[in-house]
């Protein structure tokens, strides 16, 4: 079962410069919560915060009654265990094949005997439709096998919470929709509470439970899907719509002048398309029978078997 996280009033900066500022939220246990935001905004900041490896200048992360940034080395590393990391380039090994490159955690982190690892590490492979692949290094494979084995190896430990950096960078629309079906079909096996950042919209529009939006420093709006994608917050309209109309500019924010400039000329937001259909685990059964309420954080509004992809997602 997965572990709720409780972000409260997360701040961060580097030699002075905020990267973002008062940051709340809550993943709900066992969901699937995606985080967006343009580019330079702090996504993967605010990931490696989330797992410890940056220190927030303020605020607290409770997972399980203990405040990450207040835990000591020791305990900070033992909790650590409880997060898998998809990284953008999976950061294999070189130098192992993709069976070592699993099981490095296990021997890492176990004193589990050769047999056990190797139990273990086959069936990660075979969630992510890899068996057959296990003696190929990561330069002999495509980016979308790197993934997968990245992924595998995010899973090896059995955690809690599994982040994902960017899992669709590098990876052409179809590949994409496989990854994201194998997003879906893990949640539901593992029940492991889900954070992916990501740019891609068709993802963020079909395959989480809740959606954030990081922007200009501060956290836009984090909620349920359908109320994100029904939002008239200009900013989130503009991100999920792709658009060029809103407060969005190439420098993050338009200046006083662009955004007069689009007033004056009567250019406004185009309308919301329809909300896509909520993808579905392939095995035909529904995601999670029973949700935990999310929690809804906004500056302007406060609410309370995977089968083989080993022949398609190369």
């Amino acid at each position: 079962m997965g572990i709720e996280v409780r972000v409260e009033g997360l701040t961060k900066s580097f030699g002075g410069q905020p990267v973002w500022a008062d940051v709340s939220l809550t993943l709900p246990a066992g969901e699937i919560s995606v985080l967006l935001g343009p580019s330079g905004t702090g996504k993967s900041v605010f990931l490696k915060t989330l797992v410890g490896l940056l220190r927030p200048d303020r605020g607290s992360i409770w997972i399980d009654d203990e405040d990450l940034p207040a835990l000591g080395e020791r305990r900070l590393y033992e909790v650590r265990k409880l997060f898998g990391v998809l990284f953008q380039d999976g950061a294999l090994f070189g130098s192992m094949n993709l069976y070592d490159n699993v099981a490095f955690p296990l021997r890492e982190h176990t004193r589990l005997r050769e047999t056990r690892i190797r139990e273990i590490v086959m069936a990660k492979l075979e969630m992510v439709g890899l068996l057959g692949a296990e003696r190929k290094l990561p330069g002999q494979i495509s980016g979308g096998m790197r993934k997968r084995a990245g992924l595998a190896r995010a899973l090896v430990l059995d955690p809690k919470i599994i982040l994902f950096d960017e899992p669709d960078s590098g990876l052409d629309p179809v590949r994409t929709a496989y990854l994201n079906q194998l997003i879906i079909d893990l949640n539901q096996q593992t029940d492991a509470t889900f954070l992916i950042v990501t740019h891609d919209i068709n993802t963020a529009r079909t395959v989480p439970d809740n959606i954030g939006l990081l922007y200009h420093g501060h956290l836009a709006m984090f909620g349920p899907r359908e109320m994100l994608l029904s939002s008239t917050e200009p900013v989130v309209r503009q991100f999920l719509g792709a658009t060029r109309v809103g407060p969005i500019g190439m420098a993050e924010e338009k200046d006083a002048t662009e955004r007069e400039a689009e007033s004056a000329a009567g250019v406004r937001l185009p309308p919301l398309p329809p909300i896509p259909v909520q993808l579905q685990p392939s095995n035909g059964q529904p995601r999670r029978a029973e949700r935990a309420p999310g929690s809804w954080c906004a500056e302007h509004d406060v609410v309370p078997p995977v089968g083989s992809f080993s022949e398609v997602l190369v």
